[in-house]
């Protein structure tokens, strides 16, 4: 749409102005706001009023050239993806065709992408809810002719393979309070980021994430030592046990992912470094044992009753790796028992 004046021109009028409706062309009556009352247009036709007249005229509909395929071909599929590319595949110039193409518009052209592996035309292309392309039937060189088979494309993670990072082997089983051990490659960004200042500390290291497969945890790994084909992590904690994802990040790329069976290390001698009253009344005690380790607490005030008996209280949190501490607040001045058991 557009708008074309008259040789009129238009004087400055007060208050408030309104376009009316579609259409082509549309002529509007300007009239001067009267208080409260709103400016009105009607359409009925040429007005002229105060020596102004806007019309409002729609362009007639056009084609403009844009890039060309790469390979001119007919019956073709052409799709358009949730990206808002188009991609164009198989089709016939003289030859069946299995090639495709992907058309971005926002510079206005074409880039060869993943052939099918059939050649075919005049065969069917359907966008599925996933995002990925299904592209079915069609015909083909003699004596195959029509064509029964399918394929489905899937248009990628948006980013050239070269720059994603690759896990090669990983630690696993891992357990809790060590250091998860990744080899591969691309383990270092192609660029570190800086704002200029003398200040700045930028870096190159990746992020490995570890996400908990049952429960969806995740947790962010600071890294001790990193190369291009090597990572090691500070020890891990405050996951739950059980099988977790690794994925690394550098530069906006991701890895594929790798599966860790996370572990409970096994508990060693227990290392009594603490026990007070809090002010509140609460009754404190900390130990050390392997990181990692999940414990509990059993109280109880007879130490002759059978360790069935004996209460079960949770509150024991790893503070850092292998440094342990319980707080029970519950705790009375009366004479108290406690046992610390691995869980």
């Amino acid at each position: 749409m557009k708008f074309r004046s008259t040789t009129h021109r238009l004087p400055t009028l007060a208050g408030t102005f309104h376009i009316c409706g579609a259409g082509a062309p549309v002529f509007c009556r300007l009239t001067r706001s009267k208080g409260s009352k709103p400016a009105t247009c009607r359409r009925s036709g040429l007005v002229v009023l105060l020596s102004a007249l806007l019309v409002l005229q729609a362009p007639a509909a056009s084609f403009v050239t844009t890039g060309s395929l790469n390979t001119a071909r007919q019956y073709h599929t052409a799709t358009l993806l949730p990206n808002g590319k188009v991609l164009v595949a198989g089709g016939y110039n003289g030859a069946y065709l299995s090639s495709a193409e992907l058309y971005d518009p926002a510079i206005g052209a074409w880039a060869p992408t993943g052939a099918l592996a059939a050649m075919r035309e005049l065969h069917t292309a359907t966008l599925l809810p996933d995002g990925k392309v299904l592209a079915t039937g069609g015909y083909t060189n003699p004596p195959s002719g029509e064509v029964a088979s399918s394929e489905l494309y899937d248009i990628g993670l948006g980013f050239a393979a070269a720059s994603q990072p690759q896990i090669a082997t990983c630690t696993s089983p891992l357990a809790l309070g060590s250091s998860l051990a990744l080899t591969g490659s691309g383990f270092r960004g192609l660029a570190e980021g800086s704002c200029g200042g003398t200040q700045d500390s930028p870096g190159d290291y990746p992020l490995v994430q570890l996400r908990s497969l049952e429960g969806g945890q995740s947790l962010f790994l600071l890294a001790t030592n990193w190369q291009t084909n090597a990572f090691n992590s500070a020890p891990v904690g405050g996951l739950p046990p059980g099988y977790a994802l690794a994925t690394a990040f550098v530069n906006g790329s991701f890895s594929t992912g790798s599966v860790v069976n996370v572990s409970v290390p096994f508990p060693t001698t227990t290392t009594l470094t603490g026990a007070k009253w809090l002010t509140n009344g609460a009754f404190q005690l900390t130990f050390t044992n392997s990181a990692g380790t999940l414990f509990g607490v059993l109280a109880a005030t007879n130490p002759l009753v059978p360790l069935s008996e004996w209460t079960l209280l949770s509150g024991v949190t790893e503070m850092s790796p292998g440094q342990f501490q319980f707080t029970d607040p519950q705790a009375t001045n009366t004479a108290r028992l406690y046992r610390i058991r691995s869980l």
